[in-house]
């Protein structure tokens, strides 16, 4: 059986309060999870403890992931260079995760391009972020980690402002990912685009993480779980 690239052990999380508590999850390599649950409840809150950003309000959880570019982060605000070029940002997701070695700079380049190329955006290469549109920013925060091929990659709500067009394209670029072996910890506000993408399902509800399956999710009374 596969390691697994995340445990969560007894963890709350939360500033002064605790948003969720006890949690005891894992996540194995080739996992897409996504989390849903209403606005204000923690689901930022989750992505950015198990980041290293925010510290846990108890209990703990175990990253077996490379200490160099092992975890990949598309936050909410996607975290780009706004000065800086479109090649420039997505060349810090190859760096990430690249030794040092006589061809490291033919490889990250390559990276780089490729990731570029694949979600559309590789015309733009040379284009201060800040030019481009909502939607072509959200395809730059992806291309970033896709050039840094991490164990485990979190990401916030990286399907905003994308027509139905280039939601296909960017997930079809992180499938690449998954294929081998990256998981993949979602917050997503559409509940199709979770039962579409995703392979398990945690659902906060309460101060409480509900784990299910795509069919338990599907069987459960749907009411406005929008954030």
């Amino acid at each position: 059986m596969k390691e697994p690239v995340l445990i969560l052990k007894n963890l709350s999380v939360g500033y002064d309060e605790p948003l969720i508590s006890n949690i005891n999850v894992e996540v194995l390599p080739g996992e897409v999870i996504a989390i849903l649950g209403t606005s204000g409840i923690g689901k930022t809150t989750l992505l950015r403890t198990v980041s290293g950003l925010v510290r846990p309000l108890s209990g703990s959880f175990d990253l077996n992931v490379n200490k160099r570019g092992g975890l990949g982060y598309i936050p909410q605000r996607l975290g780009l260079v706004r000065h800086a070029t479109v090649i420039h940002n997505v060349s810090l997701g190859a760096r990430a995760n690249i030794g040092f070695s006589r061809n490291m700079w033919k490889e990250r380049s390559e990276r780089t391009m490729q990731a570029l190329e694949q979600l559309g955006i590789a015309e733009k290469a040379n284009e201060p972020v800040r030019r481009l549109s909502g939607g072509q920013q959200r395809r730059v925060a992806t291309a970033r980690p896709l050039a840094q091929r991490p164990q485990l990659l979190l990401a916030d709500e990286f399907l905003g402002e994308l027509d139905n067009l280039n939601v296909e394209l960017v997930f079809e670029s992180v499938d690449q990912l998954v294929a081998e072996g990256t998981a993949v910890i979602m917050v997503e506000h559409h509940d199709d685009n979770a039962v579409k993408f995703a392979s398990r399902i945690w659902n906060l509800k309460d101060g409480v993480l509900h784990d299910m399956t795509i069919d338990e999710w599907k069987q459960q009374p749907k009411g406005g779980e929008e954030e």
